[in-house]
């Protein structure tokens, strides 16, 4: 999973899978959802991500995670 900020749009993508999204549904006011050919969630869209979320920290509670990145 990576999650992705675009300064530019302010929007944040969290891609859940790294397959390309065949169609597109918006659940709710600026929430997207990416779905793959097979019917499977790839990623959420958040539009204006800034204004809606709390981008100064990132928190996981008991993840089983292999490895950690900050790029």
């Amino acid at each position: 999973m990576k999650l992705h900020y675009y300064p530019e749009t302010d929007s944040l993508y969290i891609e859940l899978k790294h397959e390309p999204g065949a169609e597109v549904h918006e659940v709710a006011e600026g929430l997207n959802v990416d779905i793959d050919a097979a019917g499977n969630v790839v990623g959420f869209d958040i539009d204006q991500a800034s204004t809606r979320l709390d981008l100064s920290t990132l928190e996981t509670i008991a993840l089983p995670l292999k490895t950690t990145r900050a790029a």
